[in-house]
């Protein structure tokens, strides 16, 4: 992709940081430290990463306020590194390929269906009979929107995205390529040795500016509705199970597994692989590491990991002793030995090595 070139200066200017060195210098691509070029902005957002600031390639890094460290590209002083860099990114991104506005001749709109002004239908694209899709929203190749379900204003729909019937989305949301929405629960009881089905009749709910990645699914309720609150941004690959409620500004990572009936706070924050388990609440603030396994509730404001999921401390010395298992089991290894030294009477044996 070609970036929209650029000054230092007007990048600095941009991300309010201060630049040590040739101001005039122009920037035309980012990358990471180690892989830039000549024309190229970084940035160093840890220390860790000192060693390849001092050899990277790039024209210009940005790098905290407080950095004394060795780089031999232009510096721009900021405050934080990675969300300026963010800022410049976004800045230095060419305009994203617009739609044609309007329905393609594909495209199978129902007759009672309602478009807003604006809206973009893409090729064989199938809107449902009294489905409502707001202003101005972009609906890709091959989206399929069901029955009843209303779309708000200004949303994005890539190709392949499944909207059931009956469900509501709002404002500004962005679905990905495949995300199905509205899919049935996983509900069913035994009876006389097989699985029957238990009818879906609920819904799902999604709030205003939410964005949910490619692969995701969300089951609707089995009565009643699942709830995706404002704010809150899902990634890939991720299981979102019948009457589950996420709570405002949460954010799950890829591959996360939500069961049904639990009920996920605000800004709850759950790294990737985390499995959550049902009819369980976890509140408002808690951070849950890679693959945690959560299978009872969690009090707000928790850092927990591990399986089952404990506070992060507690998981950490667990761990420490844990690795030391080899070591541990040399020693009692040993002890074994000059304890059988010493019942047998072999003092030389038993000595201390």
């Amino acid at each position: 992709m070609d970036m929209i070139v650029r000054s230092l200066q007007e990048i600095a200017a941009a991300v309010d940081g201060h630049v040590e060195g040739d101001s005039a210098v122009r920037i035309q691509g980012v990358a990471a430290l180690q892989d830039a070029q000549a024309g190229d902005l970084s940035f160093l957002a840890s220390p860790k990463y000192a060693g390849e600031a001092a050899k990277t390639r790039a024209s210009a890094v940005l790098v905290g306020e407080d950095f004394a460290g060795s780089c031999p590209a232009t510096l721009v002083r900021v405050k934080n590194p990675d969300q300026a860099f963010m800022r410049a990114v976004v800045w230095l991104a060419p305009p994203a390929p617009q739609p044609e506005r309007g329905v393609h001749p594909t495209a199978i709109v129902a007759a009672d269906a309602s478009l807003g002004d604006g809206v973009c239908l893409g090729p064989y694209c199938v809107i449902e009979p009294g489905a409502v899709i707001g202003a101005r929203t972009v609906i890709g190749a091959h989206v399929y929107v069901g029955h009843e379900t209303r779309v708000g204003e200004d949303c994005r729909l890539y190709p392949l995205v499944s909207i059931r019937e009956r469900v509501t989305i709002g404002n500004r949301v962005i679905l990905h390529n495949g995300a199905v929405i509205g899919s049935d629960g996983f509900g069913y009881v035994p009876e006389n040795g097989q699985w029957t089905k238990i009818p879906q009749l609920g819904t799902v709910i999604i709030g205003d500016d939410v964005e949910i990645g490619a692969g995701t699914t969300v089951d609707r309720a089995r009565f009643g509705k699942t709830v995706i609150s404002r704010g809150v941004k899902i990634d890939n690959l991720v299981q979102v199970a019948h009457n589950v409620q996420i709570g405002e500004h949460s954010a799950l990572a890829a591959q996360v597994g939500i069961a049904g009936s639990a009920v996920i706070g605000a800004h709850v924050q759950l790294g990737g692989q985390a499995g959550v388990a049902g009819h369980l609440t976890v509140h408002d603030k808690v951070i849950a590491g890679g693959r945690a396994g959560i299978t009872k509730g969690i009090p707000a404001g928790t850092y927990v990991m591990g399986m089952p999921a404990m506070p992060a401390d507690k998981y950490a010395g667990i761990h420490a002793h844990t690795m030391r298992l080899p070591e541990l089991k040399k020693r009692v290894q040993e002890l074994e030995k000059r304890i059988q030294a010493l019942e047998s009477g072999d003092a030389s044996s038993a000595a201390a090595p």
